[in-house]
């Protein structure tokens, strides 16, 4: 009689931790769900943080290729008007045109045999 009340516990014990076993194995498979959608959203966030991110570099690289062209041209226009302004010096005052380059000639040809 004494092996079948020890019978009836073993079985009781062993479907208790068969319970607690599927019971682990359910709440596996909940969190590798919970895990796959996480990693779906995550995904998807990051593409959209990327698009966004290449949205910003895009109009800020127009925005800088813009500014670059303008500096370009009032670079060209200053270069322009400084080549008139010297033209229109050189015409005015040729011999001191020619005095000035001459002492440049002199200092850079002393300077240059040191």
């Amino acid at each position: 009689m004494t092996y079948s009340i020890f019978q009836s516990s073993r079985s009781r014990r062993n479907g208790t931790f068969h319970n607690f076993e599927a019971g682990i194995e359910e709440q596996i498979e909940a969190l590798r769900g919970e895990l796959a959608e996480l990693s779906r959203l995550v995904g998807k966030n990051s593409r959209h943080q990327g698009d966004k991110i290449r949205s910003q570099a895009s109009a800020g690289y127009e925005d800088l290729l813009g500014r670059s062209e303008e500096l370009l041209r009032e670079l060209q226009h200053g270069y322009e008007r400084g080549a008139t302004e010297m033209r229109e010096t050189v015409r005015k005052h040729p011999l001191a045109t020619i005095g000035a380059a001459a002492a440049v000639g002199l200092a850079i040809a002393f300077l240059a045999r040191r």
